[in-house]
């Protein structure tokens, strides 16, 4: 279960993934801008707001998250607290940690040199660097570190992303994908059928591709960022 200052923390991440203040990324999903206001978090007579699930659905659309990603967030709220209480030198923070583990780090660019990856698009032999991440499915997933512009202004140089190539990916959901040439493109999945793939730039200068099935290596699903 979830607490209070968690759901919240995930909520502020949230639009800070996305470049935004919370009372934009109310407005972008359609909801009135004071709905995450600080101020609307705590009742005058101290009592728990909580926001409610129709607004916390409006903005994983928004931003094209599912409650699976959103709970990443929450996770990750949960571990920094546990820091914290381990900082302060408190008792009892342990039962508070989200599980996390040492996944496997590489460079976006070098990731499409061979070697490193199975032909189910996980990481394989030597190469590899970590960074710690709270999950429970760590064997599925691995961590990317953005290098260039390709995915401004959404995810910027230096930035990493965490990705599931186990994942069912869908329209609209942001997709790092791996050609046989070996060229590696960060994009949003525009349109999928049997033949192809239509993907769509995040930084606008840069142009939309179109991946034939057959031309394809991997894809992987862009489940978390840290920025």
């Amino acid at each position: 279960m979830f607490s209070h200052a968690q759901v919240w923390s995930a909520i502020d991440a949230l639009a800070q993934q996305n470049d935004m203040s919370v009372s934009r990324l109310a407005r972008s999903a359609g909801l009135d801008p004071t709905t995450f206001n600080p101020s609307k978090r705590t009742a005058r007579d101290g009592r728990l707001r909580w926001p409610s699930t129709e607004s916390l659905s409006k903005i994983m659309t928004a931003t094209g998250i599912d409650f699976d990603q959103f709970a990443l967030l929450m996770g990750q709220a949960n571990r920094d607290y546990a820091i914290q209480l381990t900082k302060l030198g408190q008792s009892g923070f342990a039962e508070a940690v989200a599980p996390s583990a040492m996944v496997p780090l590489i460079g976006l660019a070098q990731a499409g040199s061979g070697g490193f990856f199975d032909e189910a698009g996980l990481p394989s032999g030597d190469g590899w660097d970590a960074v710690d991440f709270p999950s429970n499915n760590h064997d599925q997933i691995y961590a990317l570190e953005i290098q260039g512009d390709s995915m401004e202004p959404l995810y910027r140089d230096g930035d990493r992303i965490i990705v599931s190539p186990t994942s069912s990916i869908r329209r609209g959901d942001r997709i790092v994908v791996r050609t046989v040439e070996g060229e590696v493109l960060a994009k949003v999945l525009a349109r999928q059928t049997a033949k192809l793939l239509e993907l769509e730039s995040i930084n606008p200068e840069h142009e939309n591709r179109t991946i034939k099935m057959e031309e394809l290596d991997w894809v992987a699903r862009i489940i978390w960022a840290s920025q």
